[in-house]
């Protein structure tokens, strides 16, 4: 059996194969959350499900404790398939994460079929903290993607696509500085943070109107003071800058501190201010080979999907960090209607019901085709390093 129809056939049977321990996986996920870094137990079941298909695990990886890779196969291209699993404080996996690491699981159980066939190695990369840290970011630093020829995810959307457009994104956390005294018996003594934080919170939303449409800036206070009869000398926030381009970042940094440093001077207050580099979300570099292969094998499978849905919403992965360094794409599937939006209860809700399962399953299949696809056919694998390397 070496043609590639059938080991798709093959995949797709090995994934069905496994259906039932899959969605208990993506139940398991779903019911107990855990948010960035504390993943513990979904790095343990997700480590059981992965050696129980064959694949060896190694955790800890890249120094972070609550990533892993597990690997089948030693030779040949490296398909590696992402898992994602941290949770939202308060709203649990209403960003699907649970279906996330499932598909990305099931992906790699079809794929490793046609690697044990015409070689090849078949990865699934562990990934945590993507909502609140970008565990990716300091994982491609580590080079924990370093040898990877293709990288592979499915996202839980209200829309299909192949693609997705993201937003470049870097984290500001701002303090101001100010003294304390008795607001009623001596408010001329005090120099009011609070208004400082205000104030840069009305220039910013002042920006706001002279900036590209595709850029966004949005913060919240986390410190505003002790009591309401108390001038208060510390205010803390943190505000988030995204833009379509890295260079447009560059350029809204600057106008966003001169924003505070302006209220600064206003109120008297001291200012002090971090740029979060470490935690630097890149915009998404979809591969058009790898992404029109997937669609491929959707519309064999029965589900048309669009290269690019103008209907999607622009938010921030650090799946993009990984795709400015590897040929990847971040495909979109649908589990719930226009108009849900993710981060919500309602999505949440979707994201644990049997259909959105059925409906990440099907993708998944298509991804672990399109592995298929490229360890049989080396020109293919060729068209994902030629168009990565155009840019």
């Amino acid at each position: 059996m070496n043609k590639p129809a059938d080991l798709c056939s093959l995949a797709g049977s090995a994934i069905a194969a496994r259906k039932t321990e899959l969605l208990r996986l993506s139940h398991l996920l779903h019911d107990n959350p855990e948010t960035s870094m504390q993943e513990h137990r979904a790095v343990e079941w997700l480590s059981s499900e992965l050696e129980a298909s064959g694949f060896s695990v190694q955790t800890g990886i890249a120094g972070l404790p609550t990533a892993f890779r597990a690997i089948h196969g030693s030779s040949g291209p490296v398909i590696a398939f992402i898992a994602e699993y941290d949770a939202l404080p308060d709203l649990g996996h209403a960003c699907g994460h649970n279906l996330i690491a499932a598909a990305a699981v099931a992906a790699a159980i079809g794929a490793r079929t046609a690697a044990d066939v015409l070689g090849g190695t078949i990865q699934v990369i562990g990934t945590p903290a993507e909502e609140l840290q970008g565990g990716k970011i300091g994982m491609v630093s580590e080079g924990a993607f370093d040898g990877i020829d293709a990288a592979m995810m499915l996202h839980p959307a209200a829309h299909d696509s192949a693609t997705v457009k993201t937003l470049a994104c870097i984290s500001l956390d701002a303090e101001f500085f100010g003294r304390e005294s008795h607001a009623a018996g001596h408010p001329e003594l005090g120099i009011n943070a609070l208004e400082a934080m205000i104030l840069a919170f009305n220039a910013v939303d002042s920006l706001r109107q002279h900036i590209t449409t595709d850029a966004r800036i949005h913060g919240i206070i986390t410190d505003g003071g002790r009591a309401a009869n108390i001038v208060p000398g510390h205010s803390a926030a943190r505000f988030l800058v995204r833009a379509a381009e890295c260079g447009y970042i560059d350029t809204l940094q600057d106008r966003v501190v001169v924003c505070f440093q302006g209220a600064a001077l206003a109120t008297g207050a001291r200012l002090e201010y971090r740029w979060n580099f470490d935690q630097y979300y890149k915009p998404m570099r979809s591969n058009e080979t790898l992404a029109r292969l997937y669609m491929g094998n959707m519309d064999k499978l029965g589900h048309e999907v669009p290269f690019f849905n103008e209907a999607q919403s622009f938010g921030s992965t650090d799946m993009g960090n990984v795709s400015q360094c590897v040929p990847a794409i971040h495909a979109s599937v649908a589990i719930a209607p226009p108009g849900i939006s993710e981060h919500t209860p309602e999505f949440a809700r979707f994201a644990g019901e049997k259909n959105s399962f059925e409906a990440v399953m099907l993708s998944a299949t298509a991804l672990a085709r399109t592995a298929v696809d490229l360890l049989a056919d080396p020109n293919k694998m060729d068209r994902v390093r030629k168009d990565f390397a155009r840019g």
